[in-house]
């Protein structure tokens, strides 16, 4: 038999399966079950000693809080380089500029394999510690056919939710030739990167993409198996989230300036406004509202977009205390996002909630209540992380 492991004495227990007004589904007093990779049974912990059979390890969670692991969708983590200085520009004024991509393209495309696997490690073991148990990974700092393929080749040794973002902005050679790399993206770039990836990506805003552009290149990723997603309205208003909603994009991201027309397309439709409060902490730009889009009926995610120009934090509990503090989300729904949104960003019905079945990601809090990830930001407050039914070493 597969090992079990009874986690029991949950103060509170966050299952993300709704239950009447309540989105967490949660359980007080409470007892989570796993055998293998998967959770066989959730309930309080008075009932747990009658559903224990056999050699099962009983670990005590001496009343503190337990969430799902957290699944962050929006990552960037395989580059070479570094933009400090980028950072304090802007924290001195300088606005932010999509053209910044530039410099992380040049320096991945100068460094080894053996360089960036390095940094990608350094990079996932940051995710895990801070409870990050599911996590999708783009390529876009290549930007040559020879350069994205190996992006998208690393990122699947560690994912495999990985993203083709070949048009992440147009590389400097292609600078007065836009319309041959959007041929190249779209014929033999994209070739080269789908048999490493699940999705095709598009940045679409001024400074990288058109609309027109935007759609074309997300047609071919579908026509190659791929399924689409976007990063739209970053930078001001524009088309983005109205192409994500007329290709049904599994998700669209940053979503920072939206019109009522893009509010009312994401609420009539299956695509999730995945937002990143990271980027505007990193860039001094307005903080998306979620409570706007919350009270239209949107599915809301929270992702850290961790790259190395605009968000370089790995930190899901940043995420949900930003949420909290600027967009107007309450503490429960914050961790929704950053859990069950952020499966349904990725179309995952296996993760981002703990049930029968699913699998046995989980997060023990060293809090008594999923609140404390907004009340006291900044404090480590992850004491154990279970990665399909394993603690972390």
């Amino acid at each position: 038999m597969s090992a079990a492991t009874l986690l029991t004495n949950i103060g509170e227990l966050t299952t993300n399966v709704a239950v009447d007004a309540d989105p967490c589904g949660t359980v007080h007093d409470a007892a989570v079950l796993m055998e293998g990779d998967r959770i066989v049974w959730v309930g309080s912990a008075d009932e747990a000693h009658r559903r224990v059979a056999g050699s099962v390890e009983v670990v005590d969670a001496g009343g503190r809080a337990v969430i799902p692991g957290f699944v962050d969708s929006h990552t960037h983590l395989v580059f070479g380089g570094d933009r400090a200085d980028e950072f304090e520009a802007r924290m001195a004024g300088v606005p932010y500029a999509a053209g910044g991509i530039r410099r992380t393209v040049a320096a991945t495309r100068a460094a080894s394999d053996d360089e960036l696997r390095r940094r990608l490690a350094g990079l996932v073991a940051e995710l895990h510690a801070q409870g990050t148990t599911t996590f999708e990974v783009k390529t876009g700092y290549g930007l040559t056919v020879a350069d994205e393929a190996r992006l998208a080749r690393l990122a699947a040794e560690v994912t495999p939710e990985v993203t083709f973002l070949g048009a992440h902005v147009v590389p400097a050679e292609y600078e007065d030739r836009r319309e041959d790399y959007v041929d190249l993206v779209c014929a033999e770039m994209l070739l080269a990167c789908a048999a490493h990836s699940r999705w095709v990506d598009v940045f679409c805003e001024r400074g990288a993409f058109t609309a027109a552009e935007s759609r074309r290149i997300l047609a071919a990723g579908i026509a190659h198996g791929l399924q689409p997603r976007v990063h739209g309205n970053q930078l001001g208003h524009g088309e983005g989230v109205q192409v994500a909603v007329a290709l049904g994009a599994a998700s669209v991201d940053h979503c920072t300036f939206l019109d009522d027309d893009d509010v009312a397309a994401l609420a009539a439709s299956g695509t999730v406004a995945t937002l990143l409060p990271g980027v505007e902490f990193s860039t001094r730009q307005p903080y998306p509202d979620a409570r706007r889009l919350i009270e239209a009926g949107v599915t809301v995610a929270l992702a850290s977009d961790c790259n190395p120009g605009s968000s370089f934090t790995s930190s899901m509990p940043l995420m949900i205390a930003l949420a909290v503090r600027e967009m107007g989300m309450t503490t429960a729904e914050a961790v929704w996002s950053a859990t069950a949104g952020g499966a349904r960003a990725l179309r995952r019905d296996d993760v981002g909630v703990l049930a029968p079945g699913s699998r046995a990601d989980l997060v023990l809090l060293d809090a008594p209540t999923r609140t404390h990830l907004a009340y006291r930001p900044g404090v480590p407050l992850i004491r154990t992380v279970w990665r399909r039914g394993r603690a972390a070493a």
